[in-house]
C-alpha cells in the first residue's frame, strides 16, 4: 500500500499518527505496539475535532511518569522492544536520526544525549505509534507533498532558536521543503525524523488506487485555516501484467554451497516465485554470497524464518520490487513413455530440465537431443495436458 502525506500547515508526530488513526488505522493496535515497549503510566486516547470546519481527528496522550527527559539509548532500547519487528525497525531508525541530529549538533555522542523537548512519553508513543499504524494498515511506501516551513523562532531548553531548530533542520536533509507565511514551529524533530525513517518520497502524489484519506489535527488554532496533515492509503496503480512483490535478502559468508541450494530448494517449495544466490565480496575481503527470494507479501513470514532457520542468518532485507509477468502456460508431452513438461510464452518455449533429464537418462540420448524431441512434439502433437504456468 501507499500512503501519501500532504502536510498542510506542517508536520508533528501526534499529527501524522491522527491522521493515520483517521484512515483506519485500528487504536487497539497501535496501544498493543506501544505497550510492547514497556513503556509504563501513559495512555493514547484519540478524539474527533473540527479545524475550521474540517473534522479531523486528534490524539491525546496522558502521563502519570514525571520523567520528561531520557537518553536517548533507553529510548532507542524501549523502541526495539516493539513488536511486531517492522514497528520496532522503523521506530528505532526514526529515534537513531533524532539522536544523531542532537549529538552532532551539541557535540556528544548520539546514545548519551539527553532529548529534552523529546524525552517524554509523547515522543515514543508518536514514533512507535505512527510505525505501528503504518504497519497496520499495510503500507510499505511513503509519499509525502514539499513540507511548508514556518518563520520566526522557537523557545527550546537551550534558549531561543530559529525556526527550523537545528535538529529539525538536520533531520530535513534530503527532504523537499518550501517557504511559507505560518509564523512559529510547522515542524518538529519527531515529524522529520519519521519522514526519515520512513523513507518518504518527496513526489507529487503517485499514479495510485485511494482506499482511505484521514485528517490529523494538531493542537495550535491558526486564524485562516485547518491545522491539519491530510493522509491518503491507496493501492498502486498497476499497468497490465504487472504486480507488487517482494525480494528477501541476506548476506552469507559462513555457508556451503550444499546449504544454498538446499535452501533455495527449500523455499521454492515453501512459496517463493523464484530463488537465486549471487556471489559477492564483503568488508576485509571475504568472499560470500547474497541469497535472494522473490515472493509475495502473504510468504514473507514463513520464508522469513526459513531463512533464518537454514542459514543461521542474523538478519533479513526486504525490498519492494514491481514485476511485469507475461502470460505464460505449461504444455506435457509424451515421449517414448516419458512425461516431460514444455513452459510456453508468448515468443520462446523451453522444456523443463529435470523431465528432460530423466527422460534422457531412460532412453539413452543427450540432453539437448532429448531437449528437442521435446519441442518438437509440443509444436506438432496436441498437448497431453496444459496448464497455468
Amino acid at each position: 500500500m501507499i500512503c501519501w502525506v500532504n502536510p498542510f500547515t506542517g508536520l508533528a508526530g501526534d499529527m501524522l499518527l491522527a491522521a493515520l488513526i483517521d484512515a483506519g488505522a485500528p487504536l487497539e493496535g497501535i496501544r498493543a505496539a506501544v505497550g510492547s515497549t514497556g513503556l509504563t503510566g501513559w495512555e493514547l486516547t484519540a478524539e474527533r475535532a473540527l479545524s475550521h470546519g474540517l473534522a479531523a481527528t486528534r490524539v491525546r496522550v496522558a502521563v502519570t511518569d514525571t520523567a520528561t527527559e531520557r537518553r536517548a539509548a533507553e529510548l532507542i532500547a524501549m523502541a526495539g522492544a516493539a513488536r511486531p519487528e517492522p514497528v520496532a525497525a522503523l521506530a528505532g531508525d526514526a529515534l537513531r536520526a533524532i539522536a544523531e541530529a542532537e549529538g552532532r549538533i551539541h557535540g556528544t555522542d548520539p546514545g548519551r544525549v539527553h532529548l529534552h523537548e523529546l524525552g517524554g512519553h509523547d515522543a515514543l508513543v508518536d514514533i512507535v505509534g505512527v510505525a505501528a499504524a503504518l504497519h497496520l494498515l499495510g503500507v510499505d511506501t511513503v509519499h509525502c507533498a514539499p513540507i511548508p516551513l514556518g518563520t520566526g523562532t522557537v523557545t527550546t531548553r537551550h534558549g531561543v532558536l530559529p525556526v527550523p531548530a537545528p535538529a529539525t533542520a538536520a533531520l530535513l536533509r534530503g527532504a523537499l521543503v518550501t517557504g511559507s507565511d505560518l509564523p512559529g514551529e510547522t515542524v518538529t524533530p519527531t515529524g522529520a525524523a519519521l519522514l526519515r525513517a520512513m523513507r518518504a518520497r518527496y513526489t507529487p502524489p503517485p499514479a495510485m488506487t485511494p482506499v482511505a484519506t484521514g485528517y490529523g489535527a494538531g493542537t495550535r488554532k491558526l486564524p485562516d485555516r485547518p491545522n491539519i496533515v491530510a493522509v491518503t492509503v491507496a493501492e498502486p496503480a498497476r499497468d497490465s501484467g504487472t504486480e507488487p512483490l517482494v525480494v528477501l535478502e541476506t548476506n552469507l559468508d559462513d555457508v556451503t554451497g550444499e546449504v544454498l541450494g538446499h535452501t533455495i530448494a527449500r523455499a521454492l517449495d515453501a512459496g517463493a516465485l523464484d530463488a537465486w544466490a549471487t556471489p559477492a565480496t564483503m568488508k576485509k575481503g571475504r568472499p560470500a554470497h547474497v541469497l535472494h527470494l522473490l515472493c509475495r507479501r502473504p510468504a514473507l513470514p514463513a520464508l522469513r524464518e526459513l531463512i533464518l532457520a537454514e542459514t543461521g542468518a542474523l538478519g533479513v532485507r526486504e525490498v519492494a520490487v514491481e514485476r511485469t509477468a507475461l502470460p505464460r502456460h505449461i504444455t506435457e508431452v509424451d515421449l517414448e513413455g516419458h512425461r516431460v513438461r514444455v513452459k510456453h510464452g508468448p515468443h520462446s518455449a523451453k522444456p523443463e530440465h529435470d523431465d528432460v533429464a530423466a527422460a534422457s537418462a531412460a532412453l539413452g540420448l543427450s540432453l539437448r537431443e532429448t531437449a528437442a524431441r521435446a519441442l518438437r512434439l509440443a509444436h506438432e502433437r496436441p498437448p497431453t495436458h496444459e496448464s497455468p504456468g
